[in-house]
């Protein structure tokens, strides 16, 4: 409970004098620098004189009146109105006993057009179940037990560490068929999810956006609390349960969130007090044609204080180990799916948005000051230079970004029939004219499951045994890349139906054997992942790659080497991209000596034919591939083959 300030004893059931924001606080927030908004703005506990009650405050700068209405006054305008602080924009008030579980929301009479409207609280921490839009006063005191992740999370999520992403949509993971089909609750899903995600091998959960948002089937991107997890499934503290027990587990959690854009809900920061507050004006800056959801003011102080608080507030609250930030590439262009004469260039007549660019840039910088040991990763599909790049050096200063270009080619290699695959060779070699000009992760994500895109395993060519065949080696092929690693949820036991919100996941397909074969490889392809430094040590350096051959088309071959810079230790990938066994291929090694078959995506406990190499081979004085030694080896069907020797750090 606050202590508030000191409070004039004048009459009446709203004691305006208190307050939490001093003249710093102001002059941050309309700066535009003002990181810790969270405890500034919204509804906070505190006690005047004596007696308990919250505290009310509001941006609204073009209301006339603003007050606060809810259970403790029957939603009526006349009881409670807020004052406005000088000419800050800033509504505020404090109402005695109104405490914790109390809905509320804000009525607004607007100075433009009579404009009266009833809106939840931007900085809202916890809010009604949707349909209803109400905001909840709400504490969020929790004791939280992961001291030891938060310790050495620096380490786990470093560059040079292995990061293995199960993306999860929570609503749809698991759901209780025997109760009308109800998701879990965050408490309900975090044992069995922690003991899912450890059992597969993986290293990190990313969670779709778990933000409050009115319309569900948006997974979490129409976001309209952007300090308040979504109350579907719990309350803040539930969340936060999750979040410490994943931890707790040796599991590292990263949050979707949604800078981009922003639902049009009537309840929601739209058109907030009867302007563009939030959102710009004009439609052809301010409005989504994709998503029909307005666009943020990146220009605008206020705005940029409000987001970078919500970013930080994830990371700081509750414990978030990063934040992949959605639609970058939305922010970044003008133009951004819009025709000729549905854009405003910006002052230099470009398509680039100087103000979204300065955004991202602050925040970045903001994050890696305050929690140097988080990350952000960007989802951005154009070829943007620098976007993980420092700040100093002109980039935008985001610590990863997706790769999804190396997910569209490498899913649309996949997607040929083998016999076809040789005429496509260029989908699988491109990547590497790219590879390190960023710092990446390989994501096979829930947008490639849905929409009638199919699953994984059934965008595979074949019969059933070659589809699985094709879905080990593409798994393999994104483990042993450079790159860090995301699959989204239902790939590690290869789901035959495509993902569906509204659905759980097919668990009952793990009582059959291929199945369970298939997981086993997923857990210890994370497991090779975790434990082999070559291939994670260097995934964002040129230093820990090289091809082996990348030319072999006529046979769907590509082999390549992974190197580690704190071991000797060299690891060999080959793989096999038709049907069609490969028997005495050589391979040009970097030394003699024994190389141990350490992954073999044939081999019969993963559902495959048993094709392979006694568990390694011995290099022979052959000269092969520009090198003195080389390996004479089985390449399986559909398969690739993973061999540990010695050989030269790239330290």
């Amino acid at each position: 409970m606050r202590k508030a300030a000191d409070a004039a004893s004048s009459p009446g059931s709203v004691r305006h004098e208190v307050t939490l924001l001093t003249d710093q606080d102001l002059y941050l927030f309309n700066e535009g620098t003002h990181l810790g908004l969270a405890d500034k703005l919204g509804a906070h506990s505190a006690v005047c004189e004596g007696v308990e009650g919250t505290i009310f405050t509001v941006w609204a700068p073009n209301a006339m009146t603003v007050s606060v209405v809810g259970d403790f006054n029957g939603w009526r305008p006349s009881s409670h109105p807020l004052r406005s602080r000088a000419t800050s924009g800033i509504w505020e008030g404090f109402v005695p006993d109104v405490r914790r579980g109390t809905r509320y929301k804000y009525h607004l009479a607007s100075r433009v057009d009579g404009y009266r409207v009833d809106k939840a609280d931007p900085f809202a921490f916890h809010d009604e179940v949707p349909p209803h839009t109400a905001s909840i006063v709400w504490p969020l005191d929790y004791d939280w037990g992961d001291g030891a992740w938060m310790a050495s999370r620096r380490e786990r999520n470093a560059l040079e560490a292995p990061l293995a992403i199960y993306e999860v949509h929570l609503g749809s993971w698991r759901r209780v068929p025997d109760a009308g089909n109800r998701s879990l609750g965050y408490r309900e899903i975090a044992p069995l999810l922690a003991e899912h995600v450890a059992a597969a091998g993986f290293t990190h959960v990313e969670l779709l956006p778990i933000m409050e948002h009115p319309f569900y089937g948006s997974w979490g991107y129409q976001t309209t609390g952007y300090f308040a997890p979504t109350s579907r499934y719990g309350t803040p503290q539930d969340l936060m349960y999750l979040i410490d027990h994943l931890h707790q587990q040796g599991i590292g959690v990263i949050l979707d969130w949604v800078p981009s854009h922003f639902p049009t809900d009537e309840h929601g920061i739209g058109f907030f007090d009867g302007t563009h507050l939030y959102e710009h004006g004009d439609p052809r800056q301010g409005f989504h044609p994709d998503w029909n959801s307005f666009i943020f003011n990146y220009g605008r102080n206020e705005v940029r204080s409000f987001l970078m608080s919500s970013a930080l507030f994830w990371l700081e609250r509750y414990h978030a180990d990063g934040l992949r930030v959605d639609g970058v590439a939305s922010m970044l262009y003008l133009d951004y799916s819009r025709k000729a004469g549905e854009w405003i260039p910006n002052l230099h007549g470009g398509r680039e948005n100087l103000e979204a660019v300065d955004f991202l840039r602050r925040l970045n910088t903001s994050v890696y000051e305050r929690c140097p040991a988080a990350q952000t990763t960007a989802e951005e599909s154009t070829a943007w230079p620098m976007v993980s790049r420092p700040t100093y050096l002109g980039g935008l200063g985001f610590g990863m970004k997706w790769d999804m270009g190396w997910m569209h080619d490498t899913l649309a290699y996949m997607a040929h029939e083998p016999v076809h695959r040789k005429y496509h060779h260029g989908e699988l070699t491109f990547r590497m004219v790219y590879a390190f000009s960023e710092n990446f992760v390989l994501p096979l994500s829930h947008d490639e499951v849905v929409y009638g895109k199919g699953s994984l395993l059934g965008k595979m060519p074949g019969d059933e045994w070659q589809k699985r065949a094709n879905l080990r080696l593409l798994l393999g092929y994104m483990y042993t890349q450079p790159g860090k690693k995301l699959l989204f949820m239902g790939g590690e036991f290869g789901q035959w139906s495509e993902w569906n919100h509204d659905a759980s996941l097919d668990w009952h397909l793990l009582a059959e054997p291929a199945h369970q074969m298939l997981l086993r490889w997923v857990r210890d392809l994370n497991t090779v992942y975790r434990g082999e430094p070559a291939l994670h040590e260097l995934d964002a350096d040129p230093a820990g790659f090289d091809w082996v051959d990348c030319n072999d088309a006529e046979q769907s071959a590509l082999v390549y080497l992974r190197r580690a810079r704190s071991r000797p230790e060299v690891v060999v990938v080959a793989c096999n991209f038709t049907p069609v066994p490969r028997r005495n291929y050589r391979i040009g090694v970097p030394s003699a000596g024994r190389w141990e078959e350490l992954l073999n995506s044939d081999a019969p406990l993963y559902g495959g034919s048993g094709q392979g190499n006694l568990g390694g081979v011995v290099a022979a004085p052959v000269p092969w591939h520009g090198r003195a030694q080389s390996i004479n080896v089985t390449l399986p069907p559909l398969a690739m083959v993973v061999f540990r020797g010695r050989g030269i750090s790239a330290g």
